[in-house]
């Protein structure tokens, strides 16, 4: 086996599971502000939470799509055309959500608010459905011919395994967001997020099982069996230790559940990148999609420099904001816009 693109296929799962683990608590969160906020004091507890990590998280699917582009050109070209409908969704619904983070707090009005709440929230849901179901399809397959050009319409990629991954990471988003939510705020949004968590952990994450095991039915291999074995105890674990209160260890055991998870998957379906539904002869694998060894060679080393700065600066970065949010952190609303602005913006017919 080729060691280069093998350690590249690996780094390639790891920056996928980290944007995951990531941005998955991040979309949650904004799919939450209309699911779970009852005013605005709590919205804007549920931003707060977010606002100093949401873009650095998402730096993650940057690095996670260039790495792809770099190191396995072929992987990336195959994936990116036969997928550009949802990928361009995706891009979308992530700029409104970009803007809808900076926008929502300028003008002190109920439906200036409104409006933007629902482009964060449905921004993250299309960007959250988007990426599950480009990813499910990397790892159960696309209509690809001997040159790996997508066979059929631009909707030839619509399957159930698309929907399958696409609510796999909208529900552990969900999942995913109200345990952040239990372990970054305070009060009564900490004591209802945690009771949530408990009583909808075993339904949200019912489409990430059914993912993964439909990948070992596909191609597993005995340790990965073991590895949804072990996540399924993970996840086990985070419902046991949210019942106990204890909610920094149900986090990291609902990441261990993501990460055994996103291992067996990625392990199961190795060394093909992604597979083809026509012929199994017109897969793409580690050996006929990647670039050469000096090119794997020079970005092992611009990654070995840049990655450890870039994760460390992002560790400062929570730890700097680790303390809980409330409601009693929240200060009086007020328009930033000018008046007329704010008029013209909030003005309805």
């Amino acid at each position: 086996m080729e060691l280069l693109p093998t350690i590249w296929f690996i780094a390639i799962a790891v920056l996928w599971t980290g944007y995951l683990f990531l941005e998955g608590f991040d979309l949650g969160v904004g799919m939450l502000m209309k699911l779970f906020a009852r005013n605005n004091t709590e919205r804007r507890v549920l931003l707060n939470t977010i606002g100093p990590v949401w873009d650095g998280n998402e730096v993650w699917l940057l690095t996670a799509g260039g790495a792809t582009f770099a190191a396995f050109p072929l992987w990336y070209a195959s994936l990116f055309s036969a997928l550009y409908l949802p990928l361009l969704v995706v891009l979308v619904a992530l700029i409104f959500r970009a803007v809808a983070f900076e926008y929502r707090g300028k003008v002190d009005s109920d439906s200036w608010r409104v409006r933007w709440d629902w482009a964060i929230a449905l921004g993250s849901f299309f960007a959250a459905f988007g990426v599950g179901a480009a990813l499910a399809l990397t790892t159960t397959g696309l209509p690809l011919n001997a040159n790996g050009d997508r066979e059929g319409g631009p909707f030839a990629w619509f399957s159930g395994y698309a929907v399958l991954g696409g609510l796999a990471v909208v529900c552990f988003s969900l999942l995913h967001a109200l345990a952040f939510l239990a372990l970054k705020t305070d009060g009564d949004v900490r004591h209802r997020a945690r009771r949530w968590f408990v009583r909808l952990l075993p339904v949200l994450l019912l489409p990430l099982a059914g993912w993964a095991v439909s990948v070992q039915l596909l191609a597993g291999k005995p340790w990965t069996f073991a590895a949804v074995a072990a996540a399924v105890v993970a996840a086990a674990a985070a419902w046991f230790l949210a019942r106990q209160g204890a909610e920094g260890r149900a986090f990291a055991a609902l990441g261990a559940f993501l990460v055994l998870g996103s291992a067996s998957i990625f392990g199961a379906v190795f060394p093909v990148v992604l597979p083809s539904t026509l012929s199994p002869e017109f897969n793409l694998t580690i050996s006929n999609a990647s670039s050469s060894d000096y090119t794997l060679g020079l970005m092992s080393i611009v990654a070995a420099v840049g990655l450890p700065l870039v994760i460390a600066y992002q560790a400062w970065t929570y730890w700097v904001f680790r303390r809980r949010v409330s409601a009693a952190h929240i200060p009086e609303a007020h328009s930033f816009l000018p008046a007329i602005a704010a008029k013209a913006f909030t003005t309805k017919g």
